[in-house]
């Protein structure tokens, strides 16, 4: 992997798995020199002495938002913006499908637009494949496989629903990750709820019809074991008075580093390398 840059490419939990990549080889590395800049949309992270660069592009729609008289349109066939960014790695992980399904105050756009109209809003589903398509359709013109790799990050799961992993019996402790100190234990758990098995069926169907098809590293179901590996109250981003109500402030969608993550990433090495 000398003088490659690998790229992570969608949401913050692309986020997540690069910075576990960045620390892993850190970890193995501890003496080479390295450099880091921060940024919005990009972030890269320099190996020095390998000519290793890490980069993050934030893109949690992987499409393209554009203001529009003080609005943010979702454009869901339009990439040009955000894929110029992508185009010299050497290697591309993208992910998508959190904020998909975000509304009110959570929601990243006020208008969608598909095919020269504009929506207030539409199936999620139906908005996740056109968004997911436009996607494709780029990777399968623009990356050449001899020279790139490029993968997709299966949905992590979120634990805000204890009835996910209790068996239906009354929470002994909040509404959602904080406390829980072991993964789940419970036989027959299921695919994740929610909008995870339609979302992924979006995504599936989508990359199985590429000419190219990216990698689908599916860590779904053995993320969804780790109710115990949130940050919970634990960030570091919330306030004292955040901190003794985590029934509104956990954070049970991100993951602890070390953590998770880097069984993603032995994963991702794994599949990469060999």
């Amino acid at each position: 992997m000398k003088g490659k840059t690998v790229m992570f490419v969608g949401d913050s939990l692309g986020r997540n798995q690069w910075e576990s990549l960045v620390c892993l080889i850190y970890s193995a590395a501890p003496q080479t020199q390295t450099q880091m800049v921060k940024g919005d949309p990009l972030s890269t992270f320099n190996f020095l002495d390998y000519g290793v660069t890490l980069q993050y592009y934030r893109a949690p729609y992987l499409v393209d938002i554009d203001m529009m008289e003080g609005k943010r349109v979702l454009r869901l066939e339009d990439i040009s913006e955000n894929s110029n960014a992508w185009r010299s790695a050497d290697v591309l992980s993208f992910n998508t499908g959190h904020w998909w399904s975000h509304t009110g105050a959570l929601q990243g756009w006020d208008y969608m637009e598909s095919g020269g109209k504009y929506y207030k809003d539409m199936d999620r589903l139906a908005a996740l494949e056109k968004g997911m398509r436009t996607w494709a359709n780029w990777v399968d013109k623009n990356i050449d496989p001899t020279r790139t790799q490029v993968f997709f990050l299966s949905i992590s799961p979120t634990h805000y629903n204890p009835n996910e992993w209790n068996g239906g019996a009354t929470p002994t402790t909040t509404k959602n990750c904080y406390g829980e100190t072991s993964p789940m234990t419970v036989s027959g758990i299921t695919y994740p709820g929610t909008t995870y098995p339609d979302q992924m069926r979006v995504m599936d169907s989508v990359i199985r019809e590429m000419r190219n098809p990216a990698f689908l590293l599916d860590i779904t179901m053995l993320s969804e074991l780790r109710k115990d590996g949130h940050p919970s109250i634990y960030s570091g981003d919330l306030s004292p008075a955040q901190r003794t109500n985590p029934q509104r402030s956990a954070d049970c969608s991100h993951w602890c580093l070390p953590g998770l993550p880097d069984t993603w990433n032995q994963l991702f090495y794994t599949t990469l390398l060999f």
